[in-house]
């Protein structure tokens, strides 16, 4: 690499030898350039090299100093567990600003402390197709049921799960030994008086299963005033928000490497998970703020606070962000569904019901 300062030197040279008469190649060969190279310089609006390989400073770079701060606040006790996409917010809560959470990432992984743990593989983009949305709580669910691993072979508890799309909060929860629309249909009365939810407020999302479909379950949610929403047939991704909160839940570190010994030991590490979900975890669907908070309406106060650290942040390193905007903490307004076989209104309930138990009546030929 030539420096800046022997480029310029080197073409003063050239002139020189040249007004005194010596040959434009000849001069330019003494010092080991071709009259190519030379055009070049001289046309360049900077003389600077911009090879790949050029050195290169970086005057906002984070020091080493930052760098070891950095690296001290992630191995601190509440934070060695969690991620930077978890750490970032949660010092923003606190008033706190270190750098970027990309520069979290970039710094854990010079000190070889950013890796994948457990069974959790590489992520990978899957587009989801919407219908239904949500702008505020108690708008929009899901909901549907997995297996829970027990000390017998073979043998599985059920775990019924309710969310809130919006807010993402598990507004209900039971775990059971058997899979019935009965239990179904309990769960979500209860949880639809809990969350007092009104006549024609509320749309239920679930894929096809026997629980779903049961006539227990499309009972009560018309007496309820809750409109049904099912899966597409044959199309496995069409309850996203369910599947994901059931991945978070299986993947989570606090998941027992061990199979549960009772039903109450199984309704208790549910408990503490949904505990932890609602009033903890900031999810990052909803700009890293925790289910509770956003179900409350609280995620507009504590986002704005975020926004103020990140300004004040890039009014005193002004060169780190290079004009650029700062980190996007604005709310979410609105949570999608996706697609829905069928979305009846709460007028039609009936009718539609009555057409679904014939159906069911043809197709079996009860």
């Amino acid at each position: 690499m030539i420096l800046e300062s022997m480029k310029q030197m080197a073409i003063e040279l050239i002139d020189e030898a040249v007004s005194a008469g010596a040959r434009r190649h000849k001069a330019c060969a003494v010092l080991g350039i071709t009259c190519r190279t030379l055009r070049r310089w001289r046309c360049a609006e900077s003389l600077q090299d911009k090879r790949k390989d050029a050195p290169r400073t970086c005057p906002h770079a984070l020091s080493d100093e930052e760098k070891e701060t950095i690296v001290a606040t992630c191995n601190l006790p509440q934070y060695q567990s969690l991620p930077p996409s978890q750490i970032v917010p949660r010092l923003a809560d606190e008033g706190i600003w270190l750098a970027s959470e990309s520069s979290f990432y970039r710094v854990l992984a010079e000190h070889d402390q950013c890796h994948r743990r457990g069974r959790a593989k590489s992520p990978r983009k899957v587009s989801k197709p919407k219908a239904l949305s949500a702008v505020i709580a108690n708008q929009v669910w899901s909901w549907d049921i997995t297996y829970l691993p027990t000390a017998v072979r073979g043998q599985f508890y059920r775990l019924y799960m309710v969310l809130d799309i919006y807010s993402r909060k598990i507004v209900g929860w039971e775990v059971h030994g058997e899979e019935l629309a009965t239990h179904a249909a309990d769960l979500i009365d209860k949880t639809c008086r809990r969350e007092r939810i009104a006549r024609d407020q509320l749309v239920l999302h679930a894929d096809n299963g026997g629980p779903m479909k049961g006539a227990t379950m499309l009972a009560t949610l018309q007496k309820l005033g809750v409109v049904p929403s099912f899966s597409r047939p044959s199309v496995s991704d069409d309850n996203p928000y369910s599947e994901a909160l059931f991945r978070t839940l299986k993947y989570t570190p606090a998941w027992p490497k061990r199979p549960f010994q009772s039903l109450e030991e199984a309704r208790l590490w549910v408990q503490t998970f949904v505990t932890w979900y609602n009033t903890e975890h900031r999810h990052s669907g909803i700009r890293f703020v925790t289910p509770q908070q956003r179900h409350a309406g609280a995620d507009t106060a504590i986002l704005t606070a975020r926004a103020n650290v990140y300004e004040e942040a890039k009014a005193q390193h002004p060169n780190r962000w290079r004009g650029r905007a700062v980190r996007d903490w604005t709310p979410i307004e609105r949570s999608g569904s996706t697609q829905i076989e069928s979305h009846p209104t709460s007028q039609n309930l009936s009718a539609w019901l009555h057409d679904l138990a014939d159906n069911f009546v043809d197709k079996y030929r009860l």
